[in-house]
């Protein structure tokens, strides 16, 4: 059996930064080949070089076989190769029926209308692959699972024998993340060579035949799936102990960020106080909250009160009104209806780093200025203390290990994860009496994961600020984990979960309105 794709001594760096280091891979025919590494570890790079979008300096490109020169994307879409990136690649104004017909050049006539039938052969390869989609919807009023399942049809309509997924299962919820792989596996077993870039090693697992671990740019091993476990490979990914697998691991380790503390608490220490102990007060409050949203859904009589050192999970499915929530208690949104009573600083870790929590030009100095400018800790009288913004800067590249990272450094520069965890850092540095963090771990590597929950429990259970925390996150791991008190999003409602359903089969179901 010949190979979908190979590289073969792949470099690639980025001013001092070696992204690939002499990478060999290989993707079978017909085979879901899983990517791991820490953030930063050259997966999203690897994949961009077998896409088109990266030129390697050095080393071989196969394709089918063939050594190729790719000069964009277009040509490796011409080869069969398509990639399905972490931020969608969508027309948010479009309907998904013009967001595919968009991306595949055989729809078109010479003349720039669309061939005829060509709907009906979008509806008929939906159908084969078992992918309801929402053609004539426009993609801003559709949640994540629906974009997603447009990018993939989008993808897999012309002959593709590669595809490459970064990401793919960040923000669906259980339920989705079975249907997606059930979807990729007809995929794989019609010849399509599958690459699935993540973060998840569990769900790698259960989907991969084989798994490749890249470290710091270069490649590390690569096994067969039932042959190795999730520790290996994390262990494989950091090159020690993993997360979780003895004393607790180095990432807390560090100069401290204001209301960051290094090491999680203790399970006794994050229980809430006993009933008998007066509550905390309330940081923020809505009261009947309706808001309307101009893409997926709004907020319909949403009321909530969020307490000093409370963790509130809110679970959902992409859509349901969870970032126009998000909106409303950062500040963004006014509501339409109903009273929303919330603190003069509110920190914001947003689901989209990209235009919402970056400016990808500036420097990550300067990205941490636009937070914490009104702060007095960042003034002498009137004027802007920059020596204190860029040490504070430093301290949050250290404390979060963003990597590749110091102050002088663009954003934009940075991989995704590592741009995730500066946005985090940040936050938690802004952060009054209420943070607002929507998917804050999405993108991120396990190591790093660990580090932002304990970095999370540790600002709402430490010290003096204890601001309340709305954690938004279709991660039922992550909500069950982290949250005192869960309730669901479904269709702009916020339904409370009592405290005996708080497992994920029950929350799961009140997600997708299986019940509720």
């Amino acid at each position: 059996m010949g190979s979908a794709a190979r590289l073969q001594g792949a470099t690639k760096r980025f001013g001092a930064v070696w992204a690939l280091e002499g990478v060999d891979f290989e993707l079978a025919p017909g085979e879901i080949h899983g990517l791991l590494g820490e953030n930063g570890a050259g997966k999203t790079t690897l994949a961009r070089v077998v896409a088109g979008l990266l030129t390697p300096e050095a080393g071989r490109v196969e394709i089918g076989g063939r050594e190729v020169r790719l000069g964009s994307a277009a040509e490796a879409r011409a080869l069969g190769v398509a990639m399905v990136h972490q931020h969608f690649s969508l027309v948010p104004r479009f309907t998904g029926f013009e967001n595919v017909v968009l991306f595949n050049a055989e729809a078109w006539t010479p003349h720039g209308g669309v061939r005829a039938g060509y709907r009906e052969r979008i509806e008929a390869r939906a159908a084969e692959l078992g992918l309801p989609v929402e053609l004539d919807v426009p993609v801003e009023r559709m949640g994540v699972a629906d974009r997603q399942r447009i990018e993939i049809l989008k993808a897999l309509m012309g002959e593709t024998r590669v595809l490459l997924l970064d990401e793919p299962t960040a923000v669906l919820a259980p339920q989705e993340v079975e249907g997606l792989f059930a979807v990729l596996r007809r995929v794989a077993a019609a010849g399509t060579g599958i690459v699935l870039v993540a973060h998840k090693l569990d769900e790698v697992l259960a989907a991969a035949d084989r798994v490749t671990v890249l470290r710091r740019g270069r490649w590390v091993l690569t096994r067969e799936a039932a042959a190795v476990t999730a520790r290996e490979l994390a262990d494989a990914m950091v090159g020690a102990r993993s997360p979780g697998s003895g004393p607790r691991d180095a990432a807390g380790a560090g100069p401290r960020l204001e209301g960051a503390a290094g090491a999680g608490p203790s399970d006794d220490e994050q229980r809430r106080p006993p009933r008998h102990t007066p509550e905390p007060p309330i940081v923020a409050e809505l009261r009947d909250v309706a808001a309307v949203s101009a893409g997926g859904a709004g907020l319909r009589g949403v009321s909530l009160a969020v307490r000093r050192g409370e963790i509130l999970g809110i679970a959902g499915v992409g859509g349901n009104g969870q970032r126009t929530l998000a909106a409303v208690l950062a500040g963004l949104q006014a509501p339409d209806e109903g009273n929303a009573a919330l603190p003069d600083e509110v920190g914001w870790i947003p689901q989209e780093r990209d235009g919402e929590g970056l400016v990808n030009g500036f420097t990550i100095a300067e990205n941490v200025a636009l937070a914490v400018h009104v702060k007095g800790a960042y003034r002498k009288g009137v004027w802007f203390d920059w020596a204190a913004v860029e040490e504070a800067a430093a301290v949050l590249v250290g404390q979060m290990d963003v990597r590749s990272g110091a102050p002088g450094v663009a954003a934009g520069t940075l991989s995704g994860g590592n741009q995730q965890k500066m946005v985090a850092g940040r936050e938690f540095l802004r952060s009054g009496e209420l943070l607002v963090a929507e998917s804050p771990t999405r993108g991120l590597d396990v190591k790093a994961t660990v580090a932002v929950r304990e970095r999370i429990r540790a600002l709402a259970r430490e010290g003096g600020r204890r601001p309340g925390i709305v954690l938004i996150s279709a991660d039922l791991d992550e909500i069950l984990e982290q949250s005192d008190r869960i309730a669901v999003m479904v269709r702009g409602r916020l339904i409370p979960v009592p405290p005996e359903d708080h497992n994920p089969a029950a929350i799961g179901e009140l997600m997708l309105a299986v019940r509720g």
